[in-house]
């Protein structure tokens, strides 16, 4: 296995497998912190989805290093950290808290860190990330209801959270090329940091951080990160576009828990074309909504759905809106859907629990960082499990239509 990677959530696992896939390797995605006995096929590349940005940082810690030991028993030659590209996460982590253990647990003197990936608009300059041409802090990012970013500048944030002192590997030195940025990290180690946040605004300096992560035991960002190193790790590979999805009969839904300002876009866009029902935050009928949706689907797919702009959400009731969506999957699995769509990295995790998919082979891209998936052993059932703010207004329109 040349590349072991732990992601923080599932859609952006996803991202994740989608991306080394279109970089020339062979990729498998594993979901929770893998069994001692648990086999998956060959890979050049395996991603252990966790659900831990919003836990509590002992937890997070603790899943992350028992996701590790499985890497290296398996063999996982280089270790990748997967966080959000908006680096969601609260003063006290939880990217951190756990890189700080994993790089402990692997001897890493320093890490390079960047959740920047040009390719989705997101870009570091001087240390400061953007979400588009707009700040980080300015974005819609600073009403994430779990994970708010107040604070553009990821040295501060990365400062805040991590032990250790966190240095910059600016644009001055991307720029210049590989060799720049390796004669920037030394210096910095030989003033005592632990982490180098890398500027990048465009994807050749995502390649020459990666060139040089590709000789660190431990690299901690995004998805564009990740294609920098695959690119040093898989040169001469053959280029692939991800697995050929199997064939699958059965309905299909959409479910949507993400009220990031993307998702809310692609919601008003759905529900023009689906029939669409909105699941009261404040009630959640779960019996009511599956009725209704059982009446529906062989008219095509259903869209259910708790995204809310700012002034409509239900405050404290994030867990209960997750036990839903696993009882609305599970439901809707036993009324025959076998295609599912989800909108949000929380409400991805909370449905691929509840239909006990373990494993996913990444198929093709819908959207950049958003591919369809296929589950691995049971029934076959297709995923496209995607982070609130990926995909344009129409996400879920195309979603069906790629499909054969």
């Amino acid at each position: 296995m040349l590349l072991g990677c732990i992601a923080d959530d599932l859609t952006g696992a996803t991202d994740l497998g989608v991306t080394l896939a279109r970089e020339g390797l062979s990729v498998v995605q594993v979901n929770g912190v893998p069994e001692a006995k648990l086999a998956v096929p060959e890979a050049d590349a395996v991603v252990v989805a966790l659900k831990s940005r919003t836990n509590p940082p002992e937890e997070a810690v603790a899943w992350s290093l028992q996701a590790l030991a499985w890497l290296r028993r398996a063999a996982a030659t280089h270790v990748y950290f997967k966080v959000c590209s908006t680096f969601d996460s609260t003063p006290r982590g939880n990217i951190g808290p756990v890189a700080d253990a994993l790089a402990q647990a692997l001897g890493a003197e320093l890490a390079l860190v960047t959740p920047a990936y040009p390719r989705n608009a997101r870009t570091v300059y001087r240390g400061n990330l953007f979400v588009g041409e707009v700040p980080l802090a300015e974005s819609g990012m600073r009403n994430h209801p779990l994970t708010p970013m107040t604070d553009s500048n990821l040295v501060r944030v990365m400062q805040a959270q991590a032990r250790g002192s966190v240095g910059l590997a600016g644009y001055d030195d991307v720029e210049q090329g590989a060799a720049a940025v390796s004669a920037r990290c030394e210096s910095l180690r030989a003033e005592g940091a632990r982490y180098a946040i890398v500027d990048a605004i465009r994807d050749e300096h995502l390649v020459a951080a990666g060139e040089v992560c590709a000789g660190m035991p431990l690299a901690v960002g995004g998805a564009g990160l990740a294609m920098g190193i695959a690119r040093a790790l898989a040169k001469g590979a053959k280029k692939a576009a991800g697995a050929a999805l199997p064939d699958v009969e059965g309905g299909a839904a959409i479910l949507s828990g993400s009220c990031s300002e993307a998702t809310l876009a692609q919601v008003e866009a759905a529900r023009v074309r689906f029939p669409s029902l909105h699941l009261d935050p404040a009630r959640l009928d779960v019996d009511a909504a599956l009725a209704w949706a059982k009446q529906k689907l062989e008219r095509g797919p259903v869209l259910i759905y708790t995204s809310a702009p700012p002034a409509a959400r239900a405050e404290g009731r994030a867990e209960a809106i997750e036990q839903a969506f696993r009882a609305l999957a599970r439901g809707l699995a036993a009324a025959g859907v076998r295609r599912f769509v989800v909108a949000g990295g929380e409400t991805s995790g909370a449905v691929a629990e509840a239909l006990g998919v373990r494993a996913l082979a990444i198929g093709p891209e819908i959207a950049p960082g958003v591919p369809w998936t296929a589950s691995l052993g049971g029934e076959p059932m297709l995923l496209a499990l995607k982070s609130g703010n990926f995909g344009g207004p129409d996400f879920f329109l195309r979603a069906f239509e790629t499909l054969p």
